[in-house]
């Protein structure tokens, strides 16, 4: 008795197959070569802000605003002359008044396999897709600059993570210990992946890893290294995973500081945006960013006070 009451329930398919269409989230509508619409979904009639019965046997253009319909009909001919599938991506406003970035699609529909007698659509928001690339986009031409103006601070920075490997760097850090480090920025842009152990002394790797392994906020230590005094400010970005150096070369001269100052200056009160959003997207904590700026600026101002 129950296998028989199955094979009536699913013996209509073009039933069943009207319900599954029914329950899409999925924009669907199909419609006649002369353009009257057969048939539609649920979420259709969301978009056209109108009941079932006032669309089925209506063309787009008696349902739409002109800009709205012609937006559906592009391309309808190509489709209805070689049966050519369709896919673009365009916008179409809601009857809710919303502007939705949505994909179209279209298929020809075939009476007995061969003769093409109208067009299946379906509509497939993007909107939030798009937001999400458009935001990543923007997010990673910003970093981009950031990281050309942290080239531009002739001061030493060094961001790396938990395992001591380095994030981001400017030259000014690698041309503080040897050439070979030197060299191998014009390798490896930003020195990426490097392991800091290989590039600087065991001093100040100790202070990276004191840092890292306590979350403290900061350690300062004045060091020689090749006959030359640099200044090593360590901080902590993003506690016991993310610190970052600003190095300082002593021994440079003081016109060289003072630059120092005023592009570090230009940086922090032009481009502070961008310079957190390259932290954001490194998972750092974007004040301290703006710390990190703020302390080359501080730093350098008292040394050049103090010579003056």
């Amino acid at each position: 008795m129950t296998k028989q009451i199955e094979e009536t329930e699913y013996s209509d398919t073009s039933g069943l197959y009207a319900q599954v269409v029914d329950s899409l989230p999925i924009p669907i509508f199909c419609k006649r070569a002369d353009g009257i619409i057969k048939a539609c979904n649920t979420a259709f009639t969301r978009i056209a802000g109108i009941s079932k019965a006032e669309i089925i046997g209506k063309k787009l253009i008696d349902i739409f605003p002109f800009e709205q319909a012609d937006v559906l009909l592009f391309k309808d001919s190509d489709t209805l002359n070689n049966g050519s599938d369709q896919f673009y991506e365009t916008r179409l406003k809601y009857a809710d008044g919303d502007l939705r970035d949505v994909i179209i699609n279209k298929a020809a529909m075939r009476r007995n396999g061969t003769e093409i007698s109208g067009i299946v659509s379906s509509i497939i928001d993007i909107t939030e897709r798009k937001k999400a690339q458009n935001k990543l986009e923007r997010a990673e031409e910003e970093k981009r600059i950031a990281a050309t103006m942290l080239q531009k601070i002739r001061a030493g920075i060094v961001i790396v993570d938990e395992e001591l490997k380095i994030i981001e760097s400017n030259i000014g850090f690698a041309r503080m210990f040897g050439e070979e480090n030197e060299e191998l920025f014009e390798t490896i842009p930003g020195l990426h992946g490097a392991e800091l152990d290989m590039l600087v002394p065991e001093v100040i790797v100790n202070m990276f890893r004191s840092i890292i392994d306590s979350g403290e906020s900061r350690l300062e230590r004045d060091i020689r290294f090749q006959n030359r005094l640099f200044s090593i400010n360590v901080m902590t970005i993003h506690r016991n995973k993310i610190a970052g150096a600003i190095i300082r070369d002593l021994s440079a001269p003081m016109l060289e500081r003072a630059e120092i100052i005023e592009r570090a200056r230009q940086v922090n009160r032009k481009n502070m945006k961008t310079v957190q959003e390259i932290a954001f997207l490194l998972g750092e904590n974007a004040a301290q960013t703006e710390e990190l700026l703020n302390s080359i600026i501080e730093s350098q101002k008292y040394d050049v006070d103090d010579n003056e």
